[in-house]
């Protein structure tokens, strides 16, 4: 018997035995090994996703594992395989989409439309397993999903080495924007209200400060021959931030929207016109940004262990969820599915 953690209904987790489901043809069975807490996990706990989720469901998808099983016709993949899972389903993808199945019209999201990784055995189509490379371990490997963001955000911006870019929010995905940008030959200073996310950003080499007790606008033009800064990631979803990210540009430079807006927000539309700014969305990944993620941690390029926080048992997952409530002193929490 296999084990699963279920949401319920608002802020509920039960865990509970369940049975293996054998893949079919196309499939493969992945006995999980860590699963990382997202944001979104978070707002489906609070009840905010649940005209979405089918109630009860597993949720979860920042995973790694290893192949237990492979449905018919899957090549290129053996039991004990190491892996991480890609979680998104285009197979809806229709010639409207114009080729992007990332984010095709009626993409489905493994882990939020259909169950998801915080249970021990999964079964997922085999299109969406990739491979970890040898020396990465599995704790590490748990880090792909929100690593491939940081690098479709940061190939959508152009970040080219000698640039200045500031990302506005040191969490999870600012601290992952921001290794990866830095890697990618850009000089980099964080945002950031949380004194905790300020002196973890400063640890790993980043220049980091408070817009309460720094003017950033200034401090930017100083670091750059008075021209601002080349992009600017905003990470955090503050209605502040949006208004004053196009403050700290030079001209012609690039807003990377990384953090979700659901309601309109107030945007200083003259610095776009003025300064010739460019406003960029970027919306989870695409193969070659995972692939990208699993080369970074190959090399040992990012310091990936320091972001994990802490591990916990698949039976203390709602302690987990709980821990994470307001604290500002948590990066990335995984989960042990391993029973």
């Amino acid at each position: 018997m296999e084990k699963a953690a279920f949401y319920e209904g608002h802020n509920t987790f039960s865990v509970r035995e369940t049975q293996t489901v054998t893949p079919g043809p196309g499939e493969v069975r992945l006995q999980v090994a860590y699963t990382g807490i997202c944001g979104t996990d978070v707002h489906i706990w609070h009840g905010a996703m649940d005209k979405r989720v089918r109630i009860p469901q597993v949720i979860g998808h920042e995973m790694s594992g290893t192949v237990a099983e492979l449905g018919d016709g899957v090549t290129g993949l053996q039991p004990g395989d190491q892996v991480v899972v890609r979680p998104l389903d285009p197979r809806a993808e229709t010639p409207a989409d114009r080729g992007h199945s990332h984010i095709c019209q009626k993409l489905k999201f493994i882990g939020i439309d259909s169950p998801g990784a915080f249970q021990s055995s999964w079964t997922v189509p085999a299109f969406t397993v990739h491979r970890l490379p040898a020396g990465v371990d599995l704790k590490t490997g748990a880090l792909a999903e929100p690593l491939a963001v940081a690098c479709h955000d940061v190939k959508r911006g152009e970040v080219r080495p000698g640039e200045l870019a500031v990302v506005i929010g040191g969490g999870p995905i600012g601290m992952f924007v921001a290794m990866v940008a830095r890697q990618a030959g850009a000089r980099v200073v964080i945002s950031e209200l949380s004194p905790f996310r300020l002196a973890f950003a400063r640890r790993l080499g980043f220049d980091a400060f408070s817009p309460l007790e720094v003017d950033l606008p200034a401090w930017v033009r100083e670091h750059s021959g008075g021209s601002g800064a080349d992009i600017v990631f905003e990470v955090s979803g503050a209605k502040a931030a949006a208004l004053g990210m196009t403050e700290l540009l030079a001209i012609r430079g690039r807003v990377l929207l990384v953090a979700i807006y659901p309601q309109p927000v107030e945007l200083n539309l003259f610095h776009f016109f003025w300064k010739e700014l460019r406003l960029i969305g970027a919306r989870v990944y695409e193969r070659d940004d995972y692939e990208q993620a699993l080369q970074l941690m190959a090399a040992g390029a990012l310091p990936l262990a320091e972001m994990i926080t802490a591990v916990q048992p698949l039976d203390r997952i709602t302690a987990a969820f709980q821990g994470l409530e307001g604290n500002a002193e948590a990066m990335k929490v995984l989960i042990d599915c391993r029973g």
